[in-house]
């Protein structure tokens, strides 16, 4: 499993952007994020940099839900200047900063409407597919969540595939992808303990057709086995076994399906024709993983 990066590498991939280019650790020009505050003057008063600054200035001293609404003011007070889209940008990086998930995507998306051909249209992708993938760490919760960010995620593959975010979008896929193969083994226990084996083997079915990419395939296979010869269908047990041997031999699952076949006298070979058999003439024809 890939280790999540925390929040750290999103300031570091932030400071590449090239919308925030120029002076400071944001750009920006003027003093950056040392620059100085006039707190007596209003909001609506000060132009579009000082109040940009301000914001840099909130993130660096660890506020970034006070730097969010700075930066939020950026584009609303200065709506048609060169800052509204660094300040929307920087909004979406804070509040994701600040795990407001929600206000995440919402500038996030706001961002992509408005400036769709800006070089920051990546980054912006990016921090919507991260809103998602940052809240689906636990296999039990709504896989909702989890297809959302698979959805979010693809756009930025398919859409930016030479941007900077490219090759860590396409590791949290297939992170993401293991989170719904997950479930559906979780489930498929679930019911396998209960001896309720044929809803099983329709949970284990879904893995090794639609997630056989995933680390769930070995186990899924396995627990095949073990479902078909407690009903009797020894036809099906055995193909599955094959399946699993054939790919997967090294694994310590291939053992245990080894072990329950022999147990009962039966071989890991392909017999009789069921879905198992379409998914063996695939493994044979290299059509399959």
């Amino acid at each position: 499993m890939i280790r999540k990066l925390g929040l750290g590498t999103g300031l570091v991939l932030v400071m590449t952007l090239s919308a925030c280019g120029g002076g400071g650790l944001f750009g920006g020009g003027g003093g950056g994020l040392f620059a100085s505050r006039n707190a007596t003057v209003p909001l609506e008063e000060q132009d579009a940099a000082t109040i940009f600054q301000q914001g840099e200035a909130e993130l660096e001293n660890g506020s970034p839900d006070r730097a969010a609404a700075l930066f939020i003011e950026v584009e609303r007070l200065h709506p048609y200047s060169e800052w509204a889209s660094r300040g929307l940008i920087m909004a979406a990086f804070a509040y994701h900063a600040d795990r407001d998930y929600e206000s995440t995507r919402i500038a996030a998306q706001r961002y992509l409407d408005f400036y769709p051909g800006e070089e920051d249209a990546a980054y912006a992708q990016y921090l919507l597919a991260l809103s998602y993938y940052d809240q689906i760490d636990q296999v039990g919760r709504d896989q909702g969540l989890t297809f959302q960010a698979l959805q979010a995620l693809r756009e930025v593959i398919e859409r930016y595939p030479d941007s900077d975010y490219t090759q860590d979008a396409i590791l949290r896929f297939e992170v993401a992808f293991d989170h719904l193969a997950g479930k559906e083994m979780e489930i498929g226990r679930y019911y396998l303990r209960r001896q309720h084996y044929t809803a099983a083997i329709n949970r284990f079915r879904v893995v090794v057709e639609q997630f056989q990419t995933t680390s769930y395939t070995p186990e899924a296979l396995m627990r095949l086995v073990e479902a078909y010869i407690a009903l009797g269908l020894t036809n099906e047990a055995q193909t599955a076994g094959a399946i699993l041997g054939y790919n997967f031999q090294s694994s310590p699952f291939y053992d245990d399906a080894f072990r329950q076949l022999t147990g009962q006298n039966l071989s890991m070979e392909a017999q009789g024709e069921s879905w198992l058999r379409d998914i063996w003439r695939q493994t044979v024809r290299g059509d399959w993983l």
